[in-house]
């Protein structure tokens, strides 16, 4: 079945704009210094250092995520895409934290990782839309993209005075998972049931 989505007769500007932000804080590292601190940075798989060999597939992943969260969301429904690609980056970096010394795991799980991760880019500008109609998109979604931007610019500083007050990567990566987790209940428990109410009012 085809999820289909009514967009409001009445067009939303910038200023009327009323949407529910995810309390998301992108808590991000530099994959370099995470692939040194646990050793397998220059370890040779494939014929290839495993960082570099991980930063191509993660580029990958990235790109692919997103035609295809964009592909399941119309079939599926915006939220619950939401709520499948942040439980499955919260899994993915369990996964990568629990077996980061393991240098195949460490290329193929942050793969996974930024496969969860890049279907903000396709699913919070549908959804924008979807909610608030086309004719001020590129204005809202300017809106939206500035809170993402802010999250990008504290989440890194942030990230590392975490990891250098814990000596650690391990809080950094559970305060990332934990987000990952929230945010995937909000996307159902909160966003969902506000956004039906909201376009069928």
């Amino acid at each position: 079945m085809v999820f289909c989505t009514n967009s409001p007769q009445t067009p939303y500007k910038p200023s009327e704009q009323r949407i529910i932000n995810s309390f998301l804080i992108m808590v991000t590292s530099q994959l370099a210094s995470f692939a040194a601190d646990v050793g397998v940075g220059q370890v040779l798989i494939w014929g290839m250092a495993a960082l570099p060999l991980a930063m191509s597939i993660d580029r990958l992943t990235n790109g692919l995520t997103r035609p295809l969260f964009g592909w399941v969301s119309d079939r599926i429904g915006r939220e619950n895409t939401m709520f499948v690609a942040f439980l499955l980056e919260a899994v993915a970096m369990s996964l990568w934290l629990t077996f980061r010394h393991d240098p195949l795991l460490f290329i193929l799980l942050s793969g996974v990782v930024f496969l969860g991760w890049g279907e903000i880019f396709s699913l919070f500008p549908a959804t924008l839309t979807d909610t608030f109609g086309s004719q001020h998109a590129a204005s809202n979604y300017g809106w939206l993209y500035m809170s993402q931007g802010v999250g990008s610019i504290m989440g890194g500083p942030l990230a590392a005075l975490l990891y250098q007050a814990s000596h650690g990567w391990v809080p950094v990566f559970s305060l990332a998972i934990g987000l990952d987790i929230l945010t995937a209940v909000l996307a159902i428990v909160v966003l969902k049931p506000w956004r039906q109410r909201f376009i069928t009012r």
